[in-house]
């Protein structure tokens, strides 16, 4: 189910997600030319990262990526795959990247639908879900030393589309609507504006600037 609490276990879309966000970490780090402690650094990270910040501001400790040993387990996997079979990875980019699309919009529902259940508004429920979604990616990225993907100019829309799925959860969780299924649609149009902007290189708006100033 697309709640906030998994079982003993961690559910499917969670371990998906974890494990998407874990192999598009190890191979920045490898490009980086990191060491293993590196790559295995950079794979954690990315894949728990927005968890951990989420669950911190809830206060639900210990986060559940330290309290269940599948969740620590498989992204050590992944870096240990990605370690050994990365130039295969390397080609398979577009492909990491649909599928990163579908671990950001379950991880956006899932972190929202928490917060909910931890009683935050509606607006600040939204926000963490979008931070469960992205947070790991920009802690990626900063330790890595590149500009985070999610503020570069060049970058195709990333938190926008979470920003619209967590949108839709709250308005399904207000109105008393929400369920696992209507997650889910929520997740797939996340995955779907994302997967489109990526084909359509669509960016974000930038600050206008008038003709001829400095």
């Amino acid at each position: 189910m697309l709640t906030g609490q998994p079982g003993a276990v961690g559910t499917a879309p969670d371990l998906v997600g974890i494990v998407v966000f874990a192999i598009s970490g190890a191979p920045m780090a490898i490009r980086r030319d990191f060491d293993i402690v590196g790559i295995v650094m950079l794979a954690v990270a990315t894949a728990l990262g927005g968890g951990i910040i989420r669950d911190l501001v809830l206060g639900d400790t210990p986060p559940v990526a330290f309290a269940r040993w599948d969740y620590l387990l498989v992204p050590l996997v992944a870096a240990a795959v990605a370690f050994v079979a990365h130039p295969e990875l390397q080609r398979l980019s577009l492909t990491l990247l649909v599928f990163d699309a579908a671990g950001l919009g379950l991880f956006c529902v899932v972190g929202t639908v928490k917060a909910l259940e931890h009683g935050l508004s509606p607006l600040s429920a939204a926000i963490l879900g979008v931070i469960t979604a992205v947070g790991g990616g920009v802690l990626r990225d900063v330790l890595a030393r590149e500009t985070p993907a999610l503020v570069r100019p060049d970058s195709e829309l990333y938190a926008v589309p979470a920003v619209v799925g967590a949108g839709i959860v709250v308005a399904l969780w207000e109105l008393g609507a929400y369920s696992t299924a209507l997650g889910l649609a929520a997740a797939a149009a996340i995955f779907a504006v994302r997967c489109l902007a990526l084909r359509h290189h669509w960016r974000g708006p930038r600050a206008w600037r008038r003709v001829g100033a400095a």
